[in-house]
Formats: structure tokens, sequence, C-alpha cells
């Protein structure tokens, strides 16, 4: 008979060798193009801002007010957004974007300033 510590232990590493392979989805690519939303908590109200993504441009309408910045790729899943026509020296800050998982609806994501360790996390939905 096996005693139950070992088929305790015997459950707890099955359980680790499952889970540890699992992989969260990352279709990147499928996030390329096309028209999104993001909202995120400012000031304590709900602010969301909407854009359109090609290869190299991404089109941002927030309060309003839209933007244009240029989108560079440095792999499937990380970008460089640097803003065309910055207003002051914040605005010339680059920001580095890294999508972390996808689903068919959007993706999350982190993103810093280029240079800096702080990083933010937020969702992105997919309008069309």
């Amino acid at each position: 008979m096996i005693p139950n510590k070992y088929i305790k232990l015997s459950l707890i590493t099955f359980c680790f060798f499952l889970t540890s392979c699992y992989e969260q989805q990352r279709n990147c690519t499928d996030f390329k193009n096309g028209e999104f939303q993001f909202s995120q908590e400012i000031d304590g109200k709900l602010e969301t801002s909407t854009f359109i993504r090609t290869d190299s441009l991404q089109i941002e309408t927030f309060r309003g007010i839209t933007d244009t910045s240029t989108v560079r790729w440095i792999n499937d899943c990380e970008f460089v957004l640097q803003k065309l026509h910055p207003k002051n020296r914040a605005e010339r800050k680059s920001i580095h974007m890294k999508i972390l998982t996808t689903t068919t609806s959007g993706y999350t994501f982190e993103y810093s300033f280029v240079g800096e360790t702080a990083k933010q996390k937020g969702k992105v939905t997919f309008i069309k």
C-alpha cells in the first residue's frame, strides 16, 4: 500500500507540470492593423480613447483631440510609439508597448516611456 503523503506529492507534482506547460495565447500579428478602444481610470474617472493602427501609424482620439504617432515594430509583439507633432517636452518621449496576451476580442499589454523602468498595464478591445 502506498502512503498518503506519496499520493499527495504525486498529485502536486502532476498539477505543477500541467500548469507549467500552459502558455498564454499571443497572436500579436492579428493586432498590427485595425480599430481599437482603450479605457483607463484617470483621477477617479473612466476615460476612453479610440485609435486606428496601421503597420506604421497610429491615429488616436482622446477627449476629442486627435493625435498621430509613428509605429516602429521591434518584433511581432513589441513596438514603439512616437508622436509626430509633440506639443511639449513630455510628448516627445517615445512609449514602448509590449503585447502580453491576446484573445479574439483584444489584448493585454504593458507600456512605459523608453528608458524608464516603471511599467503600467492595460487592456485594448478590438473594434474592427
